[in-house]
């Protein structure tokens, strides 16, 4: 299977229309519906969860679990207070960046529907008259919605606690560049949704329960991932997300990392990687001439890999995950090739799964150091 050959037009809409929906933490039930109308004919059943979290299972009377797994949400703001002259403050719903939010539209979603608004703030000119310039801040950024007054604001259904979110749409540059909000991480759940498209075309007989897992809350602490590894239950767990792009300015690669968008997936190096695990998709990249790139995290990988490792008394799991440009910004910038050897390396990897493997450390052929 040629990487080129993995994502069809089909593919490519779903894309377009999953991540053009908002999805924000604590609501992702709408994409989450969208992503499951799309998995439907590559699975068997699906569960779901009281905060949204979605999984497509295939083999569901299966004893052996395998999951692979990605986060459905996406950063966000929310309404904390309203002055009188009727300007939004905002706090921040997961980790929305302050620096980026100024002259930005948003949409602020409403009982009533959408609320347009933008974030203001002060003229080039009344800033720099011979005094340190100031820079945005949570305290001082706002939203102008148009009107004058508190009461008006209110009128039109916005209120604290409305949750708010950048319009920003999808787009490709220069033929082969993703370019969107939110693909931190509904790339995620897009690629683990070929997966199960591959496993479904390609006649696959899996000889386990594979759990298609796509998460909510992962971006105010593996919230969604905590609680659905304790309804699964699974024996190992392999987790996408995405990891920077080191070569950008700004970015100190001896703090960081060497990474690159083109040069294709990262594996991760850490506490909470199994090593077993890891060295399976490793070996699978290299028979099939996948190319990966290495990273290594200190303590945790501050993904859903954590909450599923320390779960159910330890579930061997791994990281692979998504090079990616300019995170946390409504310009989130990944590669196609990138895109695709991620889900040809968890595709080839679920099938060199063995129904049964505990990936002990404690047995012939284990990795060791």
């Amino acid at each position: 299977m040629s990487e080129h050959t993995i994502l069809n037009d089909k593919s490519m809409a779903f894309l377009e229309q999953y991540l053009n929906n908002a999805s924000p933490t604590g609501y992702e039930s709408k994409g989450q519906q969208i992503w499951m109308d799309y998995l439907k004919p590559y699975v068997d059943e699906f569960i779901t969860d009281a905060y949204g979290t979605a999984v497509g299972v295939i083999n569901p009377q299966a004893k052996y679990k395998v999951v692979i797994e990605g986060h459905s949400d996406e950063i966000a703001w929310y309404v904390n207070y309203i002055t009188d002259n009727g300007l939004i403050h905002v706090i921040r719903n997961g980790g929305s960046d302050h620096i980026i939010a100024p002259s930005k539209r948003v949409n602020i979603h409403t009982k009533k529907g959408i609320v347009k608004g933008v974030f203001g703030w002060p003229a080039i000119h009344t800033r720099l008259k011979g005094k340190e310039e100031d820079t945005p801040k949570i305290e001082n950024i706002t939203i102008d919605v148009g009107c004058e007054t508190k009461e008006q604001v209110l009128a039109l259904g916005v209120h604290v606690g409305c949750v708010i979110t950048y319009p920003d749409k999808f787009e490709i540059l220069n033929g082969n560049k993703f370019v969107c909000r939110a693909l931190d991480n509904r790339m995620g759940g897009f690629m683990i949704a070929e997966v199960a498209r591959l496993i479904k075309e390609n006649n696959i007989d899996l000889p386990f329960g594979l759990y298609i897992t796509n998460s909510v809350q992962e971006e105010i602490g593996l919230r969604g991932a905590e609680m659905i590894t304790q309804r699964i239950q699974p024996n190992v767990a392999i987790i996408t997300d995405v990891c920077h792009d080191t070569s950008t300015p700004m970015i100190k690669k001896a703090e960081e990392g060497d990474t690159k968008i083109g040069l294709g997936p990262v594996i991760s190096y850490a506490p909470a990687i199994q090593h077993n695990v890891r060295e399976l998709i490793i070996d699978t990249a290299e028979k099939n001439e996948i190319p990966f790139q290495r990273h290594a995290s200190s303590r945790a990988t501050g993904t859903d890999t954590d909450a599923f490792a320390y779960s159910n008394g330890g579930v061997p799991s791994a990281l692979i995950s998504l090079p990616l440009r300019y995170m946390h910004t409504t310009v989130e910038m990944v590669h196609r090739n990138d895109v695709e050897n991620v889900i040809k390396l968890i595709f080839e990897s679920v099938k060199q799964i063995q129904e049964g493997d505990d990936f002990s450390y404690f047995k012939e052929n284990s990795y060791s150091i």
